[in-house]
């Protein structure tokens, strides 16, 4: 580790797993502290001089149903001992489950499972939720391309406690490469749009072109993969605003003169 990070400090959960699915990396100005580790997930402490005190814990979910219950019965036991609900705390890993029908690629996956019961049941508990996000929707993928599968696994949660601390902070899905996960970058203070950032709007007679609605679809569906939730609506209108721009300007500019 020391020739790839040097003066770096490392942890992994080999006590838990002899594969050590699970490894902390930090430079030297952080202090973390590692409280407790399973097979499953790591909880530390971390501490720097420049933001308050945060607690983050690793998941590597089990394939297993069974094992997962275990690992939800031991989250909300820490959460009661180190009495995580008053601080900033982060949940942030491949959970090996999803909360809804919705993050399945498949649309033949059209009900909650019991075992998608047991995990939102978990969070309601922890009082944790996702962390706001931009990127992909579906986390990780069979690399198949004969009969693919996408679904959302990888997640990064919050309290209500990091809200208070981190307001501004967002989690980024990035490209997957050559893993069949996407990685997750957290941004404690992701920055705000600029002040002077112009609202949305067009002129309402566009809506009477008879090429109003497909261009509008067209838009809206030239970004569907790219990233998600509010981010993902402020590119739609973008891209929307400049082929409403064109169309205003090829149909309705200099109006006077026609």
């Amino acid at each position: 580790m020391n020739s790839l990070c040097p003066n770096w400090s490392y942890a992994s959960n080999h006590l838990s797993d002899p594969d050590g699915r699970i490894i902390f990396v930090w430079k030297p100005h952080i202090n973390v502290t590692i409280i407790h580790q399973s097979r499953q997930y790591m909880t530390c402490r971390v501490d720097n001089l420049t933001a308050d005190t945060l607690f983050f814990t690793a998941v590597y979910a089990a394939n297993t149903a069974e094992e997962r219950n275990d690992m939800w019965i031991e989250l909300l036991d820490i959460q009661s001992s180190l009495s995580l609900v008053d601080q900033s705390w982060i949940v942030g890993g491949d959970f090996n489950e999803i909360t809804h029908p919705a993050e399945h690629s498949d649309p033949s996956v059209s009900t909650i499972t019991p075992s998608m019961s047991v995990f939102n049941s978990c969070l309601s508990q922890l009082e944790i939720r996702d962390l706001r996000y931009h990127g992909a929707i579906f986390t990780w993928s069979n690399k198949c391309p004969e009969d693919p599968i996408a679904k959302k696994l990888d997640r990064a949660l919050i309290n209500e406690a990091w809200l208070d601390s981190f307001p501004r902070s967002l989690a980024q899905f990035l490209a997957p490469d050559i893993s069949d996960h996407t990685p997750c970058c957290i941004t404690l203070d992701f920055p705000l749009p600029l002040a002077d950032t112009k609202p949305f709007k067009f002129f309402n007679y566009l809506t009477a072109h008879p090429d109003f609605l497909s261009m509008v679809a067209e838009a809206l569906i030239c970004t569907e993969n790219e990233i998600h939730s509010l981010y993902l609506l402020s590119v739609k209108l973008k891209e929307l605003k400049g082929e409403l721009k064109r169309l205003n300007k090829e149909n309705f500019s200099k109006i006077q003169k026609k």
